[in-house]
């Protein structure tokens, strides 16, 4: 299996309700690749995901690091873009001011990442070599082999790639790189002729 199949399950068995909603492409108010359903809702619903667009929450830095993360973890291939062109960076910014429990695991994982790459690299992460933010993420992106002194990174990096993996697979692009057709409408042929002639109609 390989990374977009494994991310693919990852991104299809962690949705939530309030992902998908977040996510879904409907018509009504957008910023970036999220937008807002007006169709059937309470108009404090609408007000509520207004505000939250309006708002936020990371700052440019932090949202080139998770810019750069998330295109690690979902590049670009022959079939689909990547993470950050299906506007994966705007979903995660709308997904912690909606749900805010995944707040200080996020922003607290990116200095996590900052302060290790300024020691081993005297960097931040956005400005290191392409060779050594891979050496660094390899340290944490493998749960069972990770050292017990990198488990934070771990944590963070597992939440990272989780909400990388929804953001995408929710996103237009993701729906189209899984192949997904919705719903269509089946061609009537009538009724099959075994079933006239089970009950006598076959020359009716």
């Amino acid at each position: 299996m390989n990374r977009r199949d494994s991310l693919k399950a990852i991104g299809i068995g962690t949705l939530s309700a309030g992902t998908l909603l977040a996510a879904c492409k409907t018509p009504g108010e957008s910023k970036g690749d999220i937008q807002i359903d007006k169709a059937g809702r309470q108009d404090f619903e609408v007000t509520r995901d207004e505000t939250i667009l309006k708002g936020t929450f990371f700052n440019s830095h932090e949202l080139a690091t998770i810019t750069i993360l998330a295109d690690i973890i979902i590049p670009k291939d022959g079939k689909s873009g990547s993470a950050s062109d299906a506007k994966v960076t705007d979903f995660i910014e709308f997904l912690v001011k909606d749900e805010p429990e995944h707040q200080l695991p996020m922003r607290g994982g990116l200095r996590w990442l900052d302060v290790q790459c300024l020691n081993r690299y005297n960097d931040a992460f956005i400005d290191c070599t392409a060779k050594q933010q891979t050496n660094l993420l390899d340290e944490i992106a493998y749960p069972m082999m990770a050292k017990p002194a990198m488990q934070q990174g771990v944590v963070f990096f597992n939440k990272m790639r989780e909400l990388t993996a929804i953001g995408f697979f929710t996103s237009k692009m993701g729906i189209q790189d899984l192949g997904y057709q919705g719903n269509a409408p089946g061609k009537w042929e009538g009724v099959p002729q075994h079933v006239l002639k089970k009950y006598g109609l076959e020359n009716v």
